[in-house]
């Protein structure tokens, strides 16, 4: 009988929340309104050759690095970001290697790390969910090859001061440690500067958010020159499509388009923020696109209150410290005026109309 490694068998199986649904999607963290319009274009203009033709990767790493002032061997484009995350895992993680994660966060790291057969160093963040930097110093040892760090962090929209990012880095040189700025654009800081510091350092982008291509699926993997070749050995040499890469010279140019976008999140953030506190609802700063946000015992029933009236978030109760939360993707200016209509009447439907502890 064909078994597998044991390490896939004690895998769980990530079930993504997206199908047979309908309305206002505010659970996955996409861009409400969609693409720029040039990309549409892009699309339109493609033609049967474009679609039979293999796609060049290259080309696509060469405008990703003249837009970031990188050079193209720092660069490997990615099916989205999930695709980097696991070609780092299965480069620097094996039997007997610690990879070091804290809890909550990104649920498909766990998940990479436990298939090279690699044992992950849980720990739980802080107070409010502040990165745990002392406790992840200590942790790190001998056996240390991976650090995943994101920033801001999902499910909770906090971040991790740039001084924690940069002891982490000092700390683990012989660890990869990966910064996912899958919400760059939202946060504006970044540790891209520090590559030339750092060869052990990976950082990971994406234009599933901001950009709204989420279902062309691609991201990219930025780092030294010399650990990006090494990985690109082993990628297959047509990862990503071609009609991802067709568009994404389009994407990166409508730079109007997306700072548009960042500065509707931005406002639709804090008008959610705002109404938290005049509910009484419990809920963390957010840098991303998306607000925890601390219902109670109720959460699931303000989820099914809010589908009622068409508006789909993410019951996220199930993750460490996240009891009683619902995280709420932030999008268009429309779509936040309809979130935070529908919030009032959901909460009052649920009998949530007094303050709620954090």
């Amino acid at each position: 009988m064909l078994k597998p490694r044991e390490s896939i068998r004690c895998l769980s199986a990530y079930h993504a929340p997206a199908a047979g649904r309908s309305g206002l999607n505010l659970d996955l963290n996409e861009n409400t309104g969609g693409c720029s319009p040039r990309v549409l274009q892009r699309l339109k203009s493609l033609t049967t050759l474009d679609i039979a033709r293999y796609p060049e990767r290259e080309q696509g790493e060469r405008l990703v690095a003249d837009f970031l002032g990188l050079s193209p061997e720092q660069v490997l484009l990615t099916n989205g970001v999930d695709e980097a995350l696991h070609l780092l895992a299965e480069t620097y993680l094996g039997e007997g290697d610690e990879a070091i994660l804290i809890a909550p966060t990104f649920t498909m790291y766990p998940i990479y790390i436990q298939a090279t057969g690699a044992r992950i160093v849980e720990i739980p963040c802080a107070e409010d969910f502040a990165y745990p930097t002392d406790r992840v110093l200590q942790a790190i040892n001998s056996r240390t090859r991976l650090i995943a760090i994101a920033n801001p962090n999902n499910p909770t929209g906090t971040t991790v001061p740039r001084t924690d990012l940069l002891r982490v880095l000092q700390a683990a040189p012989d660890a990869a440690v990966i910064v996912d700025e899958a919400y760059f654009e939202f946060f504006g800081q970044t540790l891209l500067d520090q590559l030339p510091d750092f060869d052990h350092l990976f950082i990971t982008r994406t234009l599933s958010k901001a950009y709204g291509l989420a279902g062309l699926r691609l991201g990219a993997l930025l780092g030294a020159a010399t650990q990006v070749d090494l990985i690109r050995r082993f990628v297959p040499p047509f990862n990503v499509n071609g009609v991802a890469l067709a568009c994404l010279g389009e994407a990166l140019a409508d730079q109007e388009f997306v700072h548009s976008y960042v500065e509707q999140v931005r406002e639709g953030r804090a008008r959610l923020q705002q109404l938290c506190d005049d509910l009484g609802l419990h809920y963390w700063p957010s840098q991303a696109n998306f607000v925890l946000v601390r219902v109670g015992p109720r959460s699931q029933q303000l989820s099914a209150a809010l589908e009622r009236r068409g508006i789909l978030v993410r019951d996220r109760s199930s993750e460490p410290g996240c009891t009683g939360c619902v995280r709420i993707t932030i999008g268009l200016r429309q779509h936040t005026e309809q979130l935070l209509a529908a919030m009032r009447l959901a909460l009052a439907d649920i009998g949530v109309t007094n303050r709620v502890s954090a």
